[in-house]
């Protein structure tokens, strides 16, 4: 069952679910409409290897924007960090940025109970496209879980402790 606006409303009142930094007015009607953090970083090189690191360089995306091209890897990150000990979270891009080619966060949208985090995002454009720091780019959903609730926090998982972009870490089980 996903939460309605007022449901979410509610639910961030009661400290059910955490949303830094929060603006009521960015609740749709089944969702909170998340920005575009201010860094991204350019995944380096013709090729990734799933057993080795991806080398990367980080951006500040000035006011002014930043260019993203087609044929790069971008992973970027959300303005707002995003936590909850009751509910799963989806996250998604919206059709306003899908419009302008961007296809963002297509391969992992699954927040797990007790995720709390600033989300990692996969960036692909279909064209030159200009993005800016703060602008509008998704919308998340929380949904209800059903049956015994475990914390993604407290299951010592890789990405438990990422604080804002994080490359794959696939690489650790594949040592």
């Amino acid at each position: 069952m996903i939460l309605t606006r007022g449901a979410i409303a509610a639910a961030v009142e009661h400290g059910d679910i955490v949303i830094e930094p929060f603006e009521a007015d960015r609740i749709s009607p089944n969702a909170y409409d998340w920005r575009l953090g201010d860094r991204i970083r350019v995944c380096e090189g013709d090729e990734l290897d799933a057993a080795a690191a991806t080398s990367v360089t980080e951006h500040i995306i000035p006011p002014e924007g930043m260019v993203l091209r087609p044929g790069q890897l971008y992973l970027g990150v959300t303005h707002e960090r995003t936590h909850s000990e009751r509910y799963a979270q989806m996250i998604n891009g919206d059709r306003s940025i899908g419009a302008l080619g961007i296809w963002v966060h297509v391969s992992a949208p699954l927040g797990h109970v007790g995720h709390a985090i600033r989300w990692t995002l996969e960036i692909r454009v279909a064209r030159p496209v200009r993005v800016y720091p703060h602008m509008s780019f998704g919308k998340i959903v929380f949904l209800v879980a059903a049956g015994a609730v475990s914390s993604y926090q407290n299951m010592g998982q890789k990405y438990t402790r990422t604080s804002g972009i994080d490359i794959s870490r696939l690489y650790e089980e594949l040592r």
